[in-house]
């Protein structure tokens, strides 16, 4: 779909020549001028909605996320960041904000998006049962095939492994560093995948591919510490983005998964 379509259907004038963005690996995304589309050949339905959904709930958790302007099922019409200097540590006490906001039970009401996979909606008070069975579960499930013999040390390391239990907050569920944008006005989030869940979630797939600096890490620790159970589990928890990752992309990422295995000392 042109992009320019949408603006219309946002009731927005035209802004400016249309520029292909990078990143988007679930979609196209675009600059015209003020604004940010995205659009997808054939979304699955509820991948903007839900996109949408996730970004006001982190606004009205404190978080800088871009404005939504439209929503509808071929896309979202967002406003663009102008980019700033990296400010790390105000990142960090912002993540820190959002990784204290408890909240009484696990999931969410709607379904999620990994991606451009569909996860369960749902909720529970029991944080390693509904990872386990509402997240976990479904990607291994789509990847079996894939995994082939090591499918099966997967499920039994899920089931036996010891999830620490800090409490339910809101996470953006898919941090890697692709969905932070350093802003003129200050750091903000994109692109996320909202849910209630572990904060180990978000820190897991912030250490999986690098991208956040010491002066990070320094600045979340001063405000929001990270207990050592917590911290010998983010590579178990990264599994769950090793799987997605397997899905989108193939093969290459079993590598991941078998290392997380080994770690663990289930091969």
């Amino acid at each position: 779909m042109d992009p320019r379509n949408l603006l219309d259907r946002a009731g927005l004038p035209p802004e400016g020549r249309v520029e292909r963005l990078t990143g988007g690996d679930t979609g196209r995304v675009w600059r015209l001028g003020r604004y940010v589309v995205k659009t997808h050949p054939n979304p699955p339905p509820g991948l903007f909605p839900t996109e949408a959904r996730g970004l006001w709930a982190l606004a009205g958790a404190g978080m800088r996320v871009p404005r939504v302007r439209w929503v509808g099922e071929e896309g979202l019409v967002l406003d663009y960041l102008p980019p700033g200097p990296d400010d790390w540590a105000a990142l960090a006490r912002m993540i820190a904000r959002l990784h204290a906001s408890t909240v009484p039970d696990y999931g969410a009401d709607d379904p999620v998006f990994l991606g451009r996979f569909a996860l369960p909606a749902g909720r529970s008070a029991d944080g390693s049962e509904f990872w386990v069975h509402k997240r976990i579960w479904p990607l291994l499930d789509a990847v079996r095939a894939r995994l082939g013999e090591l499918a099966g040390t997967v499920e039994r390391f899920v089931l036996d492994f010891d999830w620490p239990v800090e409490g339910p907050v809101l996470i953006h569920g898919d941090l890697w560093h692709g969905n932070v944008r350093m802003g003129a006005e200050g750091p903000a989030l994109i692109d996320p995948s909202t849910w209630h869940g572990e904060r180990a979630v978000d820190l897991a797939m912030m250490q999986l591919f690098d991208g956040f600096p010491e002066a990070f890490w320094a600045a979340y620790e001063a405000v929001r510490p990270v207990p050592p159970e917590v911290r010998e589990a983010l590579p178990a928890y990264q599994l769950y983005f090793l799987l997605a990752h397997v899905l989108f992309f193939g093969g290459e990422y079993v590598g991941g998964v078998r290392r997380v295995l080994q770690r663990y000392g289930y091969l």
